[in-house]
């Protein structure tokens, strides 16, 4: 195909994949109950490279967009009969300046690339998404990636100072700057988090932080669920700041377990994990104070982590722990509402209801400190009726969260899984006002179609409106 011959050109023959099973590889990312494939995937090495395949696309009419490890769970990447850009090979680190406190990177960098380049000298990147050992920095940026940490150090958005663009029609520019304010209109608040529908980001200069100058990391266990939430609530109720605050149920602790042998106890119904860090001074104090707290809710213990390797311990079963259901199922759906703290408990019960009555297991991993839920519905895609079964309690989840006065996400984005539910948070007026400034990034729709707004508000592209042969000929 003539296309195919030019992104050759592009990016020489090894960065183009366009076979049947290479295109297979790119049917989705994380979210697996929604699938399409792509004429082709591309692997750039330059931002120039990433410009000359969107203006190629751009006279071509076929869409396109951006693509880092796969590891998003809204389906934010699909782009079915059309190129898919992936940033794999644009992982370099470009420069660091301890100095001020920033570090500019590629953004096929992975996440926890840029603490390890920097913590020889006290330094972090402080996002850490739990997969930070395989995503992206330009994927974090488009989701407005959170993690653990995100309860004190705040989102991906707090910082980003400056990112590389690539627009739709291939022009490269910059928003932002290397300085700390830029003055005029904040257009690149509005491009993070924009899920890739802006223009294809392909470097990005971030704030470095201190390593904090002490750490105290506890594991609380509690016979109840009801228990564990109402410690997270009277937590920050009592002013303290937790660097974090995570928790795993009973589900998520036996596959960690069977999987690390960390010595979690099985037979608890769930655990936090607190964390709190600054100067040593007064840490102590803010530790015992969670600690109180967690025995006046019933905790049968309270362990503290006493050296780095244990704490390292607790936060790799707390990262990885996902990744350990696949003991019990082939596939799995995570989600990414946020509610109030305070309607944890209800709102957890409710999960395990809805789950109860599709007959499916749910397990619950996540940022209790903001109430950012993650269930992950377990089920088998190859199995029809598994796959009706979780997309109704999925939808079910998210009407319980909207319900209670949540959000559709906290960090994984709204993808093609949540776009429909936009009307139930936002009026008319303000998703076409989204799909104006949309437009003005990306007037032809071409760049990443289909996603965050429902079709019917400004997307010129529905997905898999042509056919591979259609955007081709």
């Amino acid at each position: 195909m003539e296309i195919l011959n030019s992104l050759r050109h592009i990016v020489g023959a090894d960065g183009v994949l366009a076979e049947k099973g290479e295109r297979a590889v790119y049917e989705s990312d994380a979210y697996p109950l929604e699938k399409a494939e792509p004429l082709a995937t591309v692997l750039p090495r330059t931002t120039d490279q990433v410009s000359a395949v969107v203006k190629l696309c751009a006279a071509h009419d076929l869409p396109f967009a951006p693509r880092g490890a796969g590891t998003g769970l809204a389906g934010g990447t699909l782009c079915p009969g059309g190129v898919l850009i992936g940033v794999a090979r644009m992982n370099r680190i470009l420069d660091i300046d301890l100095r001020n406190r920033r570090l500019t990177a590629q953004a096929g960098a992975v996440n926890i690339a840029l603490t390890k380049a920097v913590a020889g000298d006290g330094y972090l990147y402080a996002p850490d998404p739990s997969s930070q050992g395989a995503s992206t920095l330009g994927g974090n940026i488009a989701n407005n990636a959170g993690g653990p940490h995100t309860l004190k150090y705040g989102v991906t958005a707090n910082h980003v100072l400056a990112v590389q663009m690539v627009l739709p029609d291939g022009e490269i520019i910059t928003l932002g700057d290397k300085t700390e304010d830029v003055n005029g209109y904040d257009l690149l608040g509005v491009a993070l988090g924009s899920e890739g529908t802006f223009g294809i980001i392909t470097e990005a200069t971030v704030r470095l932080t201190r390593q904090p100058q002490a750490v105290r990391t506890l594991l609380a266990v509690f016979d109840t669920v009801d228990d564990a939430t109402q410690t997270v609530s009277e937590i920050m109720a009592a002013g303290i700041v937790p660097a974090a605050l995570e928790m795993m149920d009973a589900v998520i602790l036996q596959t960690v377990e069977d999987a690390f042998h960390f010595g979690f106890p099985r037979d608890a119904e769930a655990i936090l994990i607190i964390e709190v860090d600054g100067l040593e001074a007064g840490l102590e104090t803010q530790a015992e104070s969670a600690r109180a707290i967690c025995f006046q809710n019933h905790a049968r213990e309270v362990r503290t982590a006493a050296t780095a390797v244990e704490r390292a311990n607790l936060w790799a079963a707390r990262k990885k722990a996902v990744g350990t259901l696949g003991r019990l199922a082939p596939s799995c759906v995570t989600q990414d509402c946020v509610i109030p703290r305070s309607k944890l408990p209800e709102t957890l019960r409710a999960i395990a209801e809805i789950g109860r009555r599709y007959d499916l297991r749910i397990a619950n991993v996540f940022h209790a400190g903001d109430g950012n839920l993650h269930p992950v519905t377990l089920f088998d895609e190859r199995n029809p009726d598994d796959v009706r079964r979780v997309t109704a309690a999925s939808h079910e989840i998210l009407e319980l969260c909207l319900g209670l006065g949540g959000t559709l996400t906290g960090e994984h984005g709204i993808g093609v899984e949540k776009r429909d539910y936009m009307p139930q948070l936002f009026p008319p007026e303000t998703l076409q006002t989204m799909a104006d400034l949309r437009t003005v990034f990306n007037p032809t729709g071409l760049c990443n179609p289909g996603k965050v707004l429902p079709i019917s508000h400004g997307c010129a592209w529905e997905m898999g409106a042509r056919s591979e042969a259609s955007v081709v000929d």
